[in-house]
């Protein structure tokens, strides 16, 4: 009976922090679906931490007493978790739901290369053979990205492999072209969705954590606000000090030509969701091949950005 009650109550501690955005979900990206890594190559296997340990780390991070080259990263995770949420953490871990191998070697560090995702889809072979425009003919199983008759309805879905490297473990992406949004080389398991209250890719990309953990830092321009300053003034709408119009008509912004940018000392929240410019990337055979060149997609600019320099290139 004493038995029952105490699992009834782990139950209903962990469930109540799941309701709350607090479970080992978003830690696996990291320390792996079974606590069985070290994360980054850094941190210690919390498979092998006993549960007064993990709470002690955790509790640490939170308060700043505990912590090496993970301590910056770890702190933003923890910092809104309650001496119950780390307990459930804990006991989550340690409770039967994290088991793992006996012995498992950490993810080898990343290596200092970048890999160009679009090799084999502009292979030259590949694409004189799907020029269809020196074709004679061109057969109808060509012509659409199906690959196969327009009347077999038998067409099956291209599943990609999403089954990257633990974050810290995989070499970067080439970008597509100059200035190009970076793609997410290693696994997101747990790191996403991205939500008001929990963005978990700020732990290790922010400028002051990035380098400690060998994170592409948040560049500059993600700490501006490039948004024209809007108010209602006299039933008027004005825009960087100038009246567009609002009665009846929105009136003409087209002479607006760029808004003034403000510099922050925070993350400007039009950039707080992540995944809407940076996605991860699935090992799939693309239907067709890839035609377009960079133009002046230098090896610093495969790696690199200058965004916030040329924010007002072509517009002044």
């Amino acid at each position: 009976m004493i038995k029952a009650i105490k699992v009834m109550t782990l139950s209903s501690l962990l469930a109540a922090s799941a309701l709350y955005g607090v479970s080992t979900a978003a830690c696996t990206g990291c320390h792996g679906a079974n606590f069985e890594k070290s994360a980054m190559g850094k941190s210690k296997v919390v498979k092998d931490m006993s549960k007064e340990e993990i709470v002690k780390a955790l509790k640490g991070y939170k308060d700043g007493s505990y912590g090496g080259a993970m301590k910056g990263l770890m702190k933003g995770q923890v910092a809104s978790l309650s001496d119950a949420d780390i307990d459930a953490i804990a006991s989550s871990i340690k409770g039967g739901d994290a088991k793992a191998p006996a012995k498992t070697e950490a993810p080898a560090k990343a290596e200092a290369k970048v890999v160009d995702i679009n090799a084999k889809v502009a292979d030259k072979a590949r694409l004189e053979k799907e020029d269809l425009g020196n074709k004679k003919e061109v057969d109808e199983t060509v012509l659409g990205l199906r690959k196969t008759s327009l009347f077999n309805e038998d067409v099956k879905p291209n599943n990609g492999k999403f089954d990257r490297p633990a974050p810290g473990a995989a070499p970067k992406f080439e970008r597509a072209y100059v200035n190009a949004p970076p793609m997410i080389p290693h696994s997101v398991d747990g790191l996403l969705p991205i939500t008001k209250d929990n963005n978990q890719c700020l732990g290790c990309h922010m400028p002051d954590v990035a380098k400690g953990v060998g994170a592409t830092p948040i560049p500059p321009s993600h700490f501006t606000n490039y948004r024209p300053e809007t108010v209602l003034k006299d039933g008027e709408l004005v825009k960087e000090g100038k009246k567009v119009g609002l009665k009846g008509d929105i009136g003409n912004v087209g002479d607006i030509k760029l808004a003034k940018a403000k510099k922050l000392n925070h993350l400007y929240q039009g950039r707080f969701n992540c995944s809407q410019c940076h996605a991860p990337q699935a090992n799939i055979d693309t239907a067709v091949g890839n035609t377009f060149k960079p133009d002046g997609l230098t090896d610093e600019f495969k790696t690199h950005s200058n965004l916030v320099d040329m924010m007002n290139d072509g517009v002044e």
